[in-house]
């Protein structure tokens, strides 16, 4: 059985913990994000924790040496946890500075006078549906820089896509094989472009499912002010939730996992001149893509290579961190771990490629350093979080003792480590990085990514480019078994170790003293991550959703009675309406702002009013979408809420959809 430790050995942990929580909750008041010097110190005193923690593990945890399994899995574990430490460090070098470009944007607007630059905007498309390519291309079309041309790259071949750029106005472009994948198929374009009596003098580059916001160009010209600006990148905002939001229930209480990258990261990586270019969302000179020849090809993730390969020539990589396009996160669990593992697979052809950090190349000590991090990033955080798990449960069954250390100094070491890193992302990021939610979505795609990183490592060549499948029919539960099979093994280990540690002593071998705290801590702690990454592999029905943030009024006729409603609900097809109820059936028209009146058709009765089903004509229908997706600040959840998150993880618990 489990012997309690004594109250007065962790006694000064506790203080230790307690006067760094209090020191934490005072940042708010003194610390300004944008001052690199404040930065600096919160980050600064972080990195010198986490030193004082490695050592500490280095020197006082381990098994004694020798020929045994416990030193080899002390040692094993010490490992993947010191090169994780390392990508750790390496990212908060990176967040301690910031730079943010929107009043350079305001200063330099229209900077090239009245005669605005001739601008491409290449949507490349492979398999996706017309109802997506549909709201990309209104949506440019509907930009506010007249001087555009928008060019369809059809790898598909398609002729009802041919027909349909013809109706629309735009250019329609194939070629007759798909030699280079997506950038290929943008390289095939660029030399067509090139054969014009005038070529462009930007490029912009959109995904078939990401639609711009109207001031797209416009803001992203401002920053080529600078001519040895070659790319601007932009972040990508997404109008619907990624599947772990909407599995656990949560969209409206957590942000995507996107956001903490594109809200934080690459504007701390454009403070140090490395910001990256991440495909779509992003506008390009055309004299920069000329010089280096189009896009890379040796990687799978030609964007980050892009960036490399203009900075080879000099050129720079900005970033604009405004809302300015929003498109479609990946809607399966499948697709979502499939898309991260095609990114950490194009990283590791990167750095083996001729532009990686120790190729013979004119990249500066920066690019290579920038690189350098992402393959920690990729090659530690998810093996790490695998050992997590793995590693405990060598002392239920085995009595392997891997962390041979006491309770009080896991909390004066780790506890105070860990406890002021929360503080300072709480100040940097607020309500960004949930612990165990953050390690949830580390861990539901890690094994996949681990692979892809050391096959990527070992084996740069010879892996075919893998499209994220984009729309579909998503009415349906789908259990991703393949996926969860690996968790819900581990949760059974898991559960039946903690079992057998607690009621049968046998199964211990060795007595790890008041360690074996440490051990049940992770124990359950891993168990509430599990069963949470089981649940996420669970996915439930979607369909389309737009609500305003605030309800809009409408004016509803019908047989010549005219009434005014409140719409909580619009979508391209229909609206949900508040007020006096309808029969089904009747027919009218509704009043919507910036619309018009639109035929609408009765299609029930609801609790407190009835829902219709819009009946546009195509130019209403082009101004809809242009009003869902092109206009309005970013979508989804910049922050994450404790009561949402409680409230949607609990109804999730007991096994109900979202409302």
């Amino acid at each position: 059985m489990l012997n309690f430790p004594l109250l007065s050995d962790i006694g000064s942990s506790t203080a230790h913990l307690l006067l760094v929580f209090g020191i934490g909750l005072t940042l708010p008041y003194w610390v300004d994000i944008r001052n690199t010097l404040h930065r600096a110190v919160l980050l600064a005193v972080t990195f010198l924790l986490a030193i004082r923690y490695i050592s500490w593990r280095g020197t006082e945890t381990l098994a004694p040496a020798g020929f045994t399994f416990d030193m080899f899995a002390s040692y094993a574990l010490f490992a993947f946890e010191l090169l994780a430490m390392m990508g750790t460090v390496s990212s908060y070098l990176i967040m301690s500075r910031i730079r943010l470009r929107s009043e350079e944007a305001d200063a330099h607007e229209r900077w090239y006078g009245e005669k605005e630059p001739r601008v491409a905007i290449l949507i490349a498309t492979y398999n996706e549906e017309l109802d997506i390519l549909e709201r990309t291309i209104v949506g440019a079309k509907a930009l506010r820089h007249l001087n555009k041309e928008i060019l369809i790259l059809d790898d598909s071949r398609r002729d009802w896509l041919r027909d349909y750029c013809a109706e629309q106005g735009v250019r329609y472009m194939r070629r007759p094989d798909n030699k280079g994948s997506k950038a290929g198929n943008i390289n095939h374009c660029l030399e067509r472009l090139a054969e014009d009596p005038v070529p462009p003098d930007f490029v912009a580059v959109l995904d078939a499912d990401f639609v711009p916001h109207r001031g797209f160009i416009s803001r992203c010209l401002a920053l080529f002010h600078n001519p040895d600006v070659g790319l601007v990148q932009t972040p990508q905002h997404f109008f619907n939730a990624d599947p772990i939001q909407h599995n656990l229930g949560i969209t409206h209480s957590y942000p995507d996992e996107q956001r903490f990258f594109f809200d934080h990261m690459q504007p701390s990586r454009d403070g140090w001149g490395i910001a990256f270019c991440c495909g779509t969302s992003s506008v390009c000179r055309w004299t920069a893509l000329r010089e280096i020849g189009g896009l890379p090809t040796e990687s799978v993730t030609e964007d980050f290579m892009l960036t490399l390969s203009l900075q080879n020539k000099g050129w720079k990589t900005v970033y604009l961190s405004e809302p300015l396009t929003e498109g479609l996160a990946p809607e399966g669990l499948k697709e979502y771990v499939t898309q991260r593992a095609r990114w950490c697979l194009g990283l590791m052809q990167i750095a083996r490629s001729r532009l990686g950090p120790f190729g013979k190349n004119n990249l500066r000590l920066r690019d290579r350093w920038s690189v350098v991090d992402s393959v920690l990033f990729w090659t530690t955080s998810f093996p790490f979080r695998i050992a997590v798990i793995v590693f405990p449960l060598l002392y239920w069954f085995f009595g392997t003792i891997v962390v041979d250390a006491q309770l009080g100094e896991v909390l004066t070491f780790f506890g105070v480590f860990y406890l002021w890193g929360q503080m300072v992302q709480r100040v940097l990021m607020p309500g960004m990085v949930v612990p165990i939610l953050h390690d949830v979505g580390q861990l539901i795609g890690a094994v996949p990514i681990t692979r892809a990183a050391f096959t990527g490592l070992f084996k740069p060549k010879g892996h075919p480019f893998s499209v994220t499948a984009k729309g579909g029919d998503r009415t349906g539960i789908t259990i991703q078994w393949q996926l969860m099979m690996p968790f819900l093994i581990l949760l059974i280990l898991t559960t039946m170790a903690l079992l057998l540690g607690i009621f049968f002593d046998r199964f211990s071998y060795q007595d790890a003293g008041d360690g074996k705290w440490v051990v049940l801590f992770w124990t359950i702690y891993n168990l509430v991550v599990l069963s949470i990454t089981i649940l996420a592999c669970v996915e439930l029905p979607r369909r389309e959703r737009h609500i305003a943030d605030l309800p809009d009024r409408g004016l509803l006729t019908m047989d010549g009675d005219i009434r005014r409603y409140w719409i909580s609900s619009l979508t391209l097809d229909e609206a949900r309406l508040r007020g006096r109820v309808q029969a089904e059936g009747q027919a009218g028209h509704l009043r919507i702002r910036d619309i018009g009146d639109v035929r609408v058709q009765v299609i029930a009765p609801t609790v407190d009013g009835l829902r219709v089903r819009l009946l546009p004509t195509i130019k209403q229908r082009e101004e809809l979408l242009v009003r869902f997706y092109a206009e309005g600040a970013a979508p989804g959840t910049a922050r994450s809420q404790l009561g949402g998150l409680v409230a949607g993880l609990g109804q999730r618990l007991s096994f109900s959809g979202p409302r």
